[in-house]
């Protein structure tokens, strides 16, 4: 699935936006935007949302659905590069197997809570996340539509020298 950048024409895609903050609430009991907020600002908050949030689809190599300004900068990518990029690209080769464990383990459970790892940017930026939460997004049919994390506590990590 690809969205066009979130923007006032797609109503912020406020209906994925609505499948990803439910999907939290559900399995956390926790809000990342004011609840009470109507459908569009919500998705126009989170979308300019000072912390990270992005979400991937189900097929096997699941493909990057929706990233925030915040997880676009991070990761140093426009929204078209973000949104054709494999999830698993944003961890390092060394690094992929602890990350697909994570996920195993949230598709078991529902989601995680103070997940830390390393990931890199498309420019090779590497960087620390921290007390990430990672969940799984169920659609109202209570089928499975993906994976979604968010974070605001993060640090540059520094290349090894040679």
């Amino acid at each position: 699935m690809s969205f066009e950048e979130p923007g006032p024409d797609n109503n912020y895609l406020a209906n994925h936006v609505a499948l990803l903050l439910g999907s939290l609430k559900a399995v956390t009991g926790r809000d990342l935007i004011d609840p009470q907020a109507e459908p569009l600002e919500t998705a126009q908050q989170l979308y300019e949302a000072p912390f990270f949030v992005a979400s991937h689809g189900t097929s096997g190599d699941p493909i990057l659905t929706y990233g925030n300004r915040f997880a676009q900068e991070l990761f140093e990518m426009s929204w078209e590069e973000f949104t054709s990029t494999p999830s698993r690209f944003t961890a390092e080769a060394p690094n992929r197997e602890e990350r697909a464990k994570l996920l195993a383990e949230v598709t078991a459970n529902g989601f995680i809570d103070n997940y830390s790892g390393v990931r890199i940017s498309s420019t090779g930026n590497r960087f620390r996340i921290k007390k990430a939460t990672v969940w799984n997004l169920i659609h109202p049919d209570g089928s499975h539509a993906g994976q979604a994390a968010t974070f605001s506590n993060w640090e540059k990590v520094q290349k090894a020298n040679p």
